[in-house]
């Protein structure tokens, strides 16, 4: 039985996927900051930037399930971006009107729970150089 050879981007994702299941909540919460910004965050997950704060703490309280996904989420498409774009460009990425989500902004669609659509419109961003 023959072995596929697993192309670069593939192997990318998954150490990158990885990486974000395994991140402990306050460093993903703690990345996300900066290159985003705590008030972009806390859109995103609808909280108000204290919590997002105390969030980036060890020892605070931790997100409910649906906010702890949402900043993974979030990690892995961020992450995605600065593998082809500084942090400045990634932040007004994430700001920005994007055609591919009905000229909503991404933190706007992650906000509504759309998490594969962001992705999808990140990798075609980083696609088209």
């Amino acid at each position: 039985m023959s072995s596929l050879a697993v192309p670069p981007i593939d192997r990318a994702r998954r150490v990158t996927h990885r990486a974000v299941v395994e991140a402990e909540i306050s460093n993903v919460t703690a990345e996300l900051q900066k290159v985003l910004g705590q008030a972009l965050v806390a859109m995103i997950v609808g909280k108000d930037v204290r919590t997002v704060a105390r969030w980036t703490a060890a020892n605070a309280t931790k997100p409910s399930t649906r906010d702890n996904q949402r900043l993974r989420d979030t990690l892995q498409v961020q992450q995605l971006l600065l593998t082809a774009d500084a942090p400045d460009v990634v932040r007004a990425w994430f700001m920005g009107m994007n055609p591919q989500l009905n000229e909503l902004s991404p933190a706007e669609a992650l906000a509504d729970g759309r998490a594969r659509d962001v992705m999808a419109a990140a990798r075609a961003f980083v696609n088209a150089g």
